[in-house]
């Protein structure tokens, strides 16, 4: 089935800056919002198509190959483009979504959300792309808390600044702004005890070594996914994954 044009799909033309994408996304983003259209599985498939646009156009490195390859041209060199479900959007576009609503609403505070993939860019010689080769990286992710078992804390209590809706609003005229409450960050409850080792979060950066096999023929700008190697998820959800972007070094 052939996909049908990214920059049709957001209704701007070829020529569209940064910010007329991003409000094109957002308009159809809160048409087509689940939340707005519940059950409806037609507007979900349109939230995942608006969002799939959004992705790339909205990267330009991956929008500039779009532009000359097509949809060929990134899956070609590695890019995956589109999302399993819903829960991955928000994942993948959070900060965007608590801009366009001020907040994240409470329901989004206890669902599942995947964790956050990571990019590990990796420099190999000619000859390594030619031949295949064997490397042990090392980065830094967000891991669960030993600790506290990601919990945070002890003695878990409703926040008092927000009353455990994870955002305040305030009055200005006849205008009423919502955002996300500065002293429990949205989650809507605190600790009376926080964990000392991760300050209540539930998580601590650590360091991580693997070992990746890049096969022969890659090329600058290959993309190989190891699953489950991003950072960990949230009320249950799966972790990430860990993208590595090969940069292959050019002949003296």
């Amino acid at each position: 089935m052939n996909k049908r044009d990214y920059y049709e799909i957001l209704g701007i033309s070829r020529s569209a800056s940064e910010r007329e994408i991003k409000q094109a996304y957002r308009k159809l983003a809160l048409k087509y919002h689940p939340d707005r259209n519940p059950g409806d599985k037609e507007a979900e498939e349109r939230f995942k198509e608006i969002s799939e646009a959004y992705e790339i156009l909205s990267d330009p490195e991956k929008r500039k190959i779009y532009d000359l390859y097509g949809h060929e041209g990134l899956e070609g060199r590695g890019f995956s483009a589109g999302f399993r479900d819903v829960d991955d959007i928000f994942s993948a576009f959070s900060d965007i979504f608590e801009d366009f609503f001020g907040f994240r609403s409470n329901a989004r505070r206890t669902r599942p959300k995947r964790g956050r993939s990571l990019r590990y860019d990796i420099e190999i010689s000619l000859e390594e792309a030619f031949g295949g080769v064997e490397k042990e990286i090392s980065f830094e992710r967000l891991e669960i808390c030993p600790t506290c078992n990601g919990v945070g804390g002890k003695s878990r209590q409703r926040c008092p600044n927000c009353q455990g809706m994870g955002h305040v609003t305030r009055s200005h005229g006849f205008f009423h702004i919502s955002t996300t409450c500065s002293r429990c960050n949205g989650e809507g409850y605190i600790f009376s005890e926080p964990c000392p080792d991760c300050r209540g979060t539930g998580a601590i950066r650590k360091k991580k070594k693997i070992n990746v096999r890049i096969p022969a023929g890659v090329d600058t700008g290959s993309q190989l996914r190891i699953k489950g190697e991003g950072e960990p998820g949230e009320y249950g959800a799966p972790p990430g994954d860990l993208f590595i972007v090969v940069h292959v070094k050019e002949h003296d």
